[in-house]
């Protein structure tokens, strides 16, 4: 079924984090971070590109969690056709009222299919782009935001209401023997992915994605962050991806959340495109170069807050296999 709303991107996450100083030390100095403002409880990101407030919130608290992911619609009144059709869904959105979040105008929340708590706003305080501020240009040289990969138990669940109710599209997904979908990448701005879901215990969050210029700054990363003694912190990488043909290195931060640095995947705005299948098994849909994530990347993501009570949710197993592919087993 089609809507008039129009999601058009993945556009922040806010993040707990135990430390702030730590914090701003990994993503400020280590992989360079534009650092908008910050006060006692909060620290606000943002890519080099950018030219919103931010893309990603650090916040103060004394467990790591996320409070929400959050795309950007194109108007104002996309919120309220959201809202009306949650209701009918009966998923209880909860409204974020103006001036009740810093440099946000009002959002919408609410907790989707799969339990994850995902906000729409239209409405964000604007800075100036740091683009060609190239003596800006440190760590990994961060241009913007690009995706998040969420865990759930039911990935055909989370990829049914994407595509049929909120007009997401496919460019990827992975597929067991018996063709049951292992993972989906969903867009809906022109590239390979806003979001993607795969399985296993859930709804958490695996990574947020963030776009860089080309692969030397991937490597550069990589240099930087051993040099300021945070070699430990990478996680996998740096590789290529089959599936999205991006080059990658996920990181975890000095609390454990998991970010990507990505590069290299490609246009998806023709009409006719059709959606390419990998099969579970293949291990150069994981990594190109045919080397094995570690465990850590399959079994451990972060737990997200429900939207009404701020406490973090109940992580379901679900009923579909979360089998390892067979170049882990």
């Amino acid at each position: 079924m089609s809507h008039s709303f129009n999601i058009v991107r993945a556009a922040r996450a806010i993040i707990n984090v135990t430390d702030l100083d730590a914090s701003r030390d990994f993503y400020v100095n280590g992989l360079g971070f534009i650092e908008t403002e910050a006060d006692e409880r909060h620290i606000y990101l943002r890519g080099l590109e950018e030219r919103g407030h931010h893309s990603y919130v650090l916040q103060k608290s004394n467990e790591p969690g996320v409070e929400v992911i959050s795309y950007k619609v194109s108007q104002e009144n996309d919120l309220d056709e959201l809202a009306a059709f949650f209701e009918t869904k009966g998923m209880e959105p909860v409204w974020m009222e103006e001036g009740s979040q810093h440099a946000v105008g009002r959002a919408l929340r609410v907790q989707d299919v799969s339990g994850i708590p995902v906000e729409f706003f239209y409405k964000m305080d604007k800075v100036e782009r740091m683009l060609q501020h190239f003596d800006k240009y440190q760590g990994s040289k961060m241009q913007r935001i690009d995706h998040f990969n969420c865990m759930v138990p039911d990935v055909q669940k989370a990829y049914d209401f994407y595509t049929n109710e909120l007009n997401y599209r496919c460019s990827e997904y992975t597929a067991t023997n018996d063709d049951s979908v292992w993972a989906a990448w969903l867009y809906r701005k022109p590239t390979v992915h806003d979001v993607a879901f795969m399985n296993g215990k859930g709804p958490r969050l695996h990574h947020t994605g963030f776009w860089l210029s080309d692969p030397m700054c991937v490597i550069n990363t990589c240099d930087v962050l051993g040099s300021l003694g945070y070699a430990s912190n990478i996680e996998r990488g740096p590789g290529r991806h089959g599936l999205s043909n991006a080059f990658f290195l996920y990181l975890r931060d000095p609390d454990g959340n998991r970010v990507e640095l990505y590069t290299g995947d490609y246009f998806t705005g023709d009409p006719d495109f059709d959606p390419i299948r990998w099969d579970l098994d293949d291990p150069q849909r994981a990594t190109f170069w045919g080397h094995e994530p570690p465990e850590s990347w399959f079994n451990e993501a972060m737990q997200f807050l429900d939207v009404k009570t701020g406490e973090k949710m109940k992580v379901d197993e679900g009923t579909l296999s979360q089998r390892m592919p067979s170049f882990m087993n």
